[in-house]
């Protein structure tokens, strides 16, 4: 895996703690799918679990749903067309894959490919909830592998430096952000001077 490092488990959590905008991957019954989501946030450091809409409309889902599990990518900057072009298309029609020429290597814990040069993936095993995955949409996954490029991610820590990739966060209609600088406050006060 070139251009991969694995992260601790226990810091997963921190590859989308700033809420970056994520491309879902998923395979099942020998069909592999690709699509975008907005919506998705960590959820719990130990075990590491995340959280994902994904609309009942979509192809992804049903091979979600089928296979158990799914790779959360986070894409950078010259990755935002692909983000949007791999959103608004379905994989039941066409195989996004072959159409967008999307080099893929093979996930180390699940069967649904990691894209590559994306800024760091994370393998998920489902959480069935079918109430909440049919009234929200919303379905939940443990972290079972991650891995960022280390370039971006060491240690546990995003590198933000003045030109290199960063991650990018949906607005609307092709709209995005791309995350900025970091900055660190110091130690928190003794709460007692404190109201």
């Amino acid at each position: 895996m070139s251009g991969r490092v694995p992260v601790e488990l226990s810091k997963a959590y921190r590859l989308m703690n700033h809420g970056p905008t994520v491309i879902v991957t998923s395979h099942h019954g020998g069909r592999s799918n690709i699509m975008s989501a907005a919506w998705s946030m960590p959820l719990d450091f130990d075990p590491p679990k995340v959280a994902v809409v994904i609309d009942k409309s979509t192809f992804t889902r049903g091979l979600i749903e089928g296979s158990g599990e799914f790779v959360l990518n986070i894409p950078s900057r010259e990755q935002a067309r692909l983000t949007v072009d791999v959103g608004n298309e379905s994989g039941a029609e066409l195989d996004k894959f072959a159409a967008h020429g999307i080099a893929v290597a093979a996930g180390s814990m699940v069967r649904a490919p990691l894209v590559e040069g994306c800024l760091g993936w994370l393998e998920c095993r489902l959480i069935p909830e079918p109430h909440i995955q049919q009234a929200y949409d919303l379905f939940l996954g443990e972290v079972v592998a991650a891995w960022a490029d280390p370039a971006v991610f060491d240690d546990g820590h995003w590198k933000m430096e003045e030109g290199g990739k960063r991650s990018i966060h949906y607005v609307a209609g092709g709209h995005f952000f791309e995350i900025g600088e970091s900055f660190d406050v110091d130690a928190p006060r003794d709460p007692a001077g404190s109201s």
